[in-house]
């Protein structure tokens, strides 16, 4: 029995080793005719001569090989076809014998310009794509906003305001979670998204009804910025260099704003593995003025000092990132990735004060002086983050995921603040310094499995997380007597606060005829422990439940309703924590609560999308209530000297609509607007009972432009940022519009670009680029105009080499998140 097994074997093999012999092995290689690179992933085709019968087909690998085994003897041709390529037939030459492998000249393609002007039509995507829980903006239709950073192309979308103080907001609210291709970064919003280039930047992803598998911080939601990558066989390099023009107003500052910048990014991407390499260099100084007026009463000596001077910044960072991914397998995917930048601030308010005494009860003026107050701000931010993620799926397409990641964030500070008599500015009257050092250590493990049940899928997960932060304050006052600078203890603290938390969720998505819907729930228990001088210990431990629910229906083919409800956290800060007053001002101190409590948010939201030929609308209505609202309040600390508190000021709800769309009115001209109102109502009370709060006002913000495409290669672009006036827990802040006028320019068959920038267009007309804040109370009032640079002229230049233009249409890989 064994010795038939084994003939049977022989004989097999026999049979198998003979028809292997007789096969015939065709190969080739196929390029770009004029770049000589390699056409990934074309199709190849071969047909017998003699009745152009089809035999088989494929297409060539990542390098532009391709190769036919075991076919039968005889003449054949080959027919090559590409997206934006001439159709392509090339006879097969050589001997056709058994066993013979033949090798194909290599095949050069021609582009088909037609082709490539009907592609380049319809590729051209709209700025706006929505669904079930965001909308999606794409970054390079921001033309005023390539050369800047993040908040250059964030102060575009409908539901992000940025005043003039750089105060970003979402829905009216500051607080928003930060993702970087869907990692959660937990250093400060401004800090993180002014370090950012973007002309990385692929999309900025407005989440606004954030489901349960997201982190439930952020108030008003999530905002997730996705880098660019290359495409699935392809390598790509782009660099872009961007110069200021003179200033055309310097408000007799004391240094002229320089503005240059450069950044540059490398792509490499094949069946297996992902690299990415980029990194900037941004000098945007700014120039601008203040004008103030401040008054306090205490008892009955009515103390004014109003104030003019020079308030500039000058502002620069450089970053660099990096990330790569290994598919070594179908199912298996190994990613890691790094960010790490550094952005410097120094604000510098020079200012003249002409503080007077009067005594309410006689109207007699009591004491005046005029000085000159020196105050520069230098503010530095390190913030280095690195991730190391593994994604495992199985055999029944359910899919495990596990990942890390850690962050640092080195804070430095130091105020220096200088009283010098007016006029002549020889004598010191005052002198302090504020260092200040603030560093934050965050840590983050966490596993997801995703697995398909029924006819949708279910999504799990643990994380979790802890951040330490850490702050030293110094107050260093100059002794006029000895020249020593003193630590005065009053304004100078060390603290510390840490947060750990554990969470777990759960949640479905499925999609049953015309409804997709996604309900899940997310628990999360925290501990804060938050530590100062002479303050000790104070801890807050919190248990609390995080439902999520995202539903589209599909109205018609062209309309979609949509709604949602999530829970959210704002968290405090170390600032907002610390009870130490920390002087930053000559005229303010400012210092936080050690027992404030976390805002907890509801949102809700409902709307609906239509999609038409020349473009597509939405219109949102949401709802946020907030309770345990954190406002920063002012009280009287001395007759010139007012207190910024934070402080929690009650409940605050906002009733809002908010809509964006774009319309395609021509080939040549398109229209993108978005505007949001609301109605904010704050109601509740401060410094233990002692004032009262109950203060409400509507909203609006516009955010639009048009796009005008003269030529083939040549667009100009007009944009409109607006933000009407709005109250506060203690005053208003006026309206802030921002305009805007882009060209640009293609040359070299669109791998060069040139982008003339004109910003805060204001002429002298316009009032543009400033805001007056102003704020009272029963025993005080201030306003301060805060004018900032108009009329800012900048040239950027853009170089692409990227073969991957021509592979819009071709696959790419599902496995994993790609880049940090």
């Amino acid at each position: 029995m064994k010795f038939l097994r084994l003939t049977a074997f022989i004989l097999l093999a026999s049979i198998l080793t003979v028809r292997a012999q007789t096969g015939l092995t065709i190969t080739g290689n196929v390029i770009d005719r004029q770049s000589r690179q390699p056409l990934a992933y074309c199709s190849v085709a071969l047909f017998k001569s003699q009745d152009s019968s089809l035999v088989t087909g494929l297409l060539t690998s990542e390098k532009g090989y391709f190769k036919f085994e075991n076919i039968t003897s005889g003449p054949y041709y080959l027919q090559l076809q590409y997206i934006g390529y001439n159709k392509l037939t090339v006879p097969v030459p050589g001997v056709f014998s058994p066993g013979n492998i033949v090798e194909v000249p290599t095949i050069a393609m021609e582009t088909d310009p037609r082709t490539l002007q009907e592609l380049n039509v319809t590729a051209d995507r709209q700025v706006l794509q929505n669904k079930v829980d965001r909308q999606v903006y794409r970054a390079d239709k921001f033309l005023n906003g390539q050369g800047g950073t993040a908040i250059d192309i964030l102060k575009n979308t409908p539901s992000v305001t940025v005043n003039s103080e750089g105060d970003i907001t979402l829905r009216g609210s500051s607080g928003f979670l930060i993702l970087i291709n869907g990692k959660p970064v937990q250093t400060d919003a401004a800090t993180i998204l002014n370090q950012i280039p973007a002309n990385t930047i692929e999309n900025v992803e407005v989440i606004t009804s954030p489901s349960a598998r997201f982190d439930p911080d952020g108030k008003s939601g999530i905002i997730n910025i996705t880098t660019k990558t290359a495409l699935a066989g392809s390598r790509s390099f782009s660099a872009n260099m961007q110069g200021g023009l003179p200033a055309v107003h310097t408000y007799h500052n004391l240094n002229n704003p320089v503005r240059f910048g450069v950044d540059a990014t490398f792509n490499v991407r094949s069946e297996k593995w992902d690299f990415s390499l980029s990194g900037n260099y941004l000098r945007n100084d700014i120039a601008g003025q203040r004008t103030g007026d401040v008054n306090t009463t205490i008892d009955n000596i009515f103390t004014s000092f109003p104030s003019d001077g020079e308030r500039s910044f000058v502002r620069y960072n450089y970053t660099a990132r990096g990330a790569v991914s290994f598919t070594p397998r179908p199912n298996d995917t190994f990613s890691a990735g790094f960010y790490t930048g550094y952005r410097s601030q120094s604000r510098r308010a020079d200012i003249v004060y002409n503080n007077s005494k009067t005594d309410l009860a006689t109207n007699e003026t009591i004491g005046s002086i005029t000085y000159f107050n020196s105050n520069v701000a230098r503010k530095s931010g390190r913030v280095t983050l690195g991730n190391l993620d593994y994604t495992h799926t199985f055999k029944n397409k359910s899919a495990l995921a596990v990942s890390g990641l850690v962050e640092h964030a080195a804070m430095d500070g130091l105020t220096t603040n200088i009283n010098l008599r007016e006029p002549g500015r020889g004598e010191i009257l005052q002198s302090s310094r504020n260092p200040s050092n603030n560093p934050l250590n965050a840590l983050r493990l966490k596993g997801d499995y995703t697995v398909n049940v029924g006819r949708g899928k279910l999504e799990t997960g643990y994380q979790y997380r802890n951040q330490v932060q850490k702050g030293t304050f110094q107050y260093l006052d100059l002794d006029l007597e000895t020249g020593a600078f003193n630590v005065i203890p009053e304004f100078s603290s060390n603290t510390k606060v840490t947060n750990q938390i554990h969470s777990v969720y759960g949640q479905y998505s499925a999609k049953q005829g015309k409804m997709e819907y996604t309900a899940g729930l997310r628990y999360e228990y925290s501990k804060r422990v938050f530590f100062a001088d002479m303050e000790g210990a104070r801890t807050l431990n919190l248990s609390n439940l995080f439902p999520s629910l995202n539903l589209q229906y599909q109205l018609a083919e062209s309309l979609r309703a949509r709604g949602g409800y999530s829970k959210r956290v704002q968290r405090a800060t170390n600032s907002e924590l610390n009870p130490f007053p920390e002087r930053e001002h000559s005229e303010t101190l400012e210092s936080g609560d050690p027992d404030i409590l976390p805002e907890f948010i509801d949102l809700s939201e409902l709307g609906i999308v239509k999609d038409f030929k020349e473009g597509s609308i939405f219109v949102t209505a949401y709802n946020q209530r907030i309770k345990n609202v954190v406002n920063r309040v002012n009280s009287v600390y001395n007759d010139t000297i007012l207190n910024r508190i934070y402080t929690n000021a009650g409940l605050a709800t906002s009733w809002g609509l908010e809509t964006g769309s774009t319309i395609n009115v021509r080939k040549w001209w398109q229209i993108y607007a978005g505007g949001n109102l609301y109605h904010y109502k704050l109601k509740g009370s401060l410094f233990n009972d002692d004032v009262n709060v109950n203060t409400a006002s509507w909203v609006y913000a516009i955010n639009a432009n048009t796009t005008f495409k003269l030529a083939k290669n040549f667009q100009v672009q007009g944009s409109l940022n607006y933000l009407s006036k709005r109250v506060t827990a203690q005053g208003e802040d006026s309206r802030f519009i921002t305009p805007n006028l882009s060209a640009r320019s293609t040359f070299l068959k669109g791998k060069l670009a040139a982008t003339l920038q004109w910003q805060n267009v204001d002429l002298g007309l316009l009032g543009s680029n400033r805001q007056r804040i102003t704020t009272f109370g029963k025993n005080f009032f201030t306003t301060t105009n805060y004018i900032q640079e108009t009329d800012i002229f900048l040239l950027n230049l853009s170089y692409n080499i990227n073969q991957t233009s021509k592979k819009s249409k071709l696959p790419s890989s599902e496995f994993g998140e790609k880049e940090f």
